[in-house]
């Protein structure tokens, strides 16, 4: 392949050794084009088909290093080759330094070196723009997807950050590079606020991938926290030894707050928030557990609130439904925080006492439950009034598992509500019998209907 050189030289005796020993370079021909200004040179490059530039500093246009800055600035993907003499070798040697391929003397000129160093300039550039390229198609890969990425040598200073990591860590790469990671990648636990151990040190300890806890929270530059996951892993050389560490991250939040909400709906009565049938039998069972090896005392009250379906029938169901959760809001208000509250659905709630000392103790609580509940609730411009009916049982000679404890607890409300309604009852064995007994007469009457609607 051929290779086209532009020289820029007024020296018609360098121009001439030039031509030359290029003329007589076999391994790769060259094509000597030559211009005697700066001027011509730059609009030469203009065009296409320049391989390199064999340049003079010395020109009837230019002079010195202004000479070689205006021609790089015009041409940077070119690779330029200065020709200087004995006297001008450090102006020369600089040239290299700020983006010269090489520089050569004009007494070294032959057909030996000139070609030698033509093509080590040559492929030098090439080597140099593929190396460029690849970067930059690495970098414009970094930078689109989603995910950050952080990286840092040996001694754990930073020595790369892409857009989306300079974004969550609100650190430019500029600043951020060259600094400690501890400095700009802070990390804590989110339940202790404690920093987490450095991932990308314990990969290069180990020499393996590793990941961050479930809960670890990034600290941004500006106090901004955001959960995030992550895995590190060793950067290794080509011949396997480790030469840093890179860190892939994500922001959680949003994906963990709505898990979290999900999780909440799951559990929780849609209208009132309390804990659902499946959060309640969840915890009572966890209650009955502690209640054994403590050999301690609970107690369950199921609450059925008082001719509720008049006011809906009424009012609509709007205002009934508001009404449900003011309700709600005086039964959470007379239990403690260790308690639960909990919506059935309808009108009936049940509500779970953990480690209750005596049955009075479930007494003042019932009867504080039923003095809330009288007190009228203001409800859209209504002044509405409502009592409940409540059954209590209690661990463990009511029951040893929840559903009989909901179940027997469910039946000494029935009686409260054959007892006048706004008061409360324990549960006590006969009252199955009673329930037993209804149920036969309730039955007996159902089948008297049917028979007389057969006649």
């Amino acid at each position: 392949m051929e290779n086209r050189v532009l020289l820029i030289d007024e020296d018609p005796t360098c121009g001439k050794i030039v031509e030359d020993a290029l003329a007589d370079a076999h391994a790769i021909p060259f094509e000597t084009e030559w211009v005697k200004n700066l001027s011509h040179g730059i609009e030469r490059l203009r065009g296409e088909g320049i391989s390199a530039v064999l340049l003079n500093l010395f020109l009837p246009d230019s002079k010195g290093m202004e000479t070689f800055d205006t021609l790089f600035a015009a041409a940077p993907h070119v690779p330029i080759l200065v020709l200087s003499g004995a006297d001008d070798e450090a102006l020369a040697r600089e040239t290299v330094q700020r983006g010269a391929q090489d520089y050569l003397l004009k007494s070294h000129i032959d057909s030996h070196w000139l070609p030698r160093a033509l093509r080590y300039a040559i492929g030098r550039k090439a080597a140099e723009e593929a190396l460029f390229a690849e970067k930059e198609r690495a970098q414009v890969t970094l930078n689109s997807i989603g995910d950050a990425v952080l990286s840092t040598d040996t001694a754990g200073n930073i020595t790369y950050l892409n857009l989306v990591a300079e974004r969550m860590i609100g650190w430019p790469r500029e600043e951020a590079c060259g600094r400690p990671l501890s400095e700009v990648f802070q990390i804590v636990d989110a339940a202790t606020r404690k920093p987490v151990r450095d991932p990308l040190e314990l990969a290069i300890r180990r020499n393996q991938a590793v990941g961050l806890g479930p809960n670890s929270i990034l600290i941004r530059r500006d106090g901004l926290e955001s959960l995030i996951e992550d895995s590190a892993a060793p950067i290794h050389d080509r011949i396997g030894q480790i030469i840093g560490a890179v860190i892939v991250f994500h922001d959680v939040t949003e994906a963990r707050a709505m898990v979290l909400k999900m999780s909440h709906l799951a559990q929780h009565d849609f209208l009132t928030d309390l804990p659902n049938r499946v959060l309640l039998n969840d915890r009572l069972t966890q209650t009955i557990a502690r209640a054994q090896r403590h050999a301690s005392l609970a107690a369950v009250l199921f609450l059925d609130l008082d001719r509720f379906k008049h006011i809906n029938d009424s009012l609509g169901h709007a205002i009934g439904d508001k009404l449900l959760q003011s309700v709600a809001d005086r039964l959470v208000s007379c239990v403690r925080a260790s308690d639960t509250v909990s919506r059935q659905g309808g009108d009936e709630f049940v509500i779970l006492l953990r480690e209750i000392q005596c049955m009075e103790d479930v007494a003042m609580r019932a009867r504080k439950i039923l003095t809330a509940l009288v007190a009228p609730h203001q409800i859209v411009g209504h002044k509405l009034h409502i009592t409940a009916s409540i059954g209590i049982s209690l661990y463990p000679e009511d029951g040893q598992d929840a559903e009989t404890l909901v179940k027997s607890a469910d039946t000494a409300m029935y009686h409260a509500k054959d007892n006048g309604r706004n008061n409360y009852q324990f549960f006590r064995r006969e009252m199955n019998n009673r329930v037993v007994e209804r149920q036969s007469l309730e039955d007996s009457l159902r089948d008297a209907l049917e028979l007389q609607e057969l006649n």
